[in-house]
């Protein structure tokens, strides 16, 4: 990644190229199906959040804000000296 936070390759679930820090895509097999899992789970899971709350009334385009803040609130797990920013 560089130091802008952006990610240095494009992501791409459906062709299954999952960039890691170092320019390299991930090859394993197993993460990858794990990674294809948890996209497809979370599509699922935002799209119904989103629809429930637009159709309770939230303005859609709020909705889609909150729901950027939370992504951009997203912690990254590993130490700092090894996040590679």
């Amino acid at each position: 990644m560089s130091g802008t936070g952006k990610p240095s390759a494009i992501i791409d679930p459906a062709s299954g190229r999952w960039p890691q820090a170092d320019g390299h895509f991930v090859d394993c097999r197993e993460k990858l199906r794990v990674l294809q899992e948890n996209h497809a789970e979370l599509v699922q899971c935002l799209q119904d959040c989103f629809e429930d709350a637009v159709l309770m009334g939230v303005d859609a385009q709020a909705m889609r804000a909150l729901l950027h803040d939370l992504v951009d609130r997203l912690r990254d797990p590993r130490p700092a000296d090894a996040s590679g920013s």
